[in-house]
């Protein structure tokens, strides 16, 4: 006789929703804001996908990928790969496009066996592309500002 409607509402809520839906772009099953990963931690096999703005907020934020569970996170072949792609990042951000492009080859073949990735740095090589031809300001952050939900 009664109907009750329920529904989940706050910024939490709503960074969810837009972190799930940037994991089309990034070509990742499960995307983490900066608040989940830290608490994680160890826990899990995590890299950082990249420093974004998402719609609806001001503020940048670090987001991650959950590639796999504690025992991958361990392995000798992920803690290689996941120094490699967290030089790829430094190298991006600090606009050495090319030391970037050669990090992100190395990256892409560690990760093999582990993810697949393809997706990930298919995106990175094309920002890449165009930063080369038309270069951000100097005053560049390397926030990437997400425009879709």
């Amino acid at each position: 006789d009664q109907r009750f409607d329920y529904s989940v509402l706050g910024d939490a809520v709503n960074l969810a929703s837009r972190l799930e839906g940037q994991s089309k772009n990034y070509g990742i099953d499960v995307v983490l804001g900066e608040d989940v990963a830290t608490r994680v931690g160890d826990d899990f096999a995590l890299i950082e996908l990249d420093l974004i703005t998402v719609k609806g907020k001001s503020e940048a934020l670090h987001i991650f990928a959950l590639l796999g569970d504690k025992d991958m996170a361990a392995s000798a072949q992920f803690k290689n790969f996941a120094n490699l792609h967290a030089a790829m990042l430094l190298a991006y951000r600090a606009q050495n496009w090319d030391e970037a492009e050669h990090l992100m080859a190395k990256s892409q073949q560690a990760s093999r066996g582990l993810a697949t990735l393809d997706d990930l740095y298919d995106l990175y090589a094309s920002r890449i592309a165009l930063f080369k031809e038309t270069p951000p300001p100097a005053d560049w952050d390397g926030v990437f500002v997400a425009t879709s939900k």
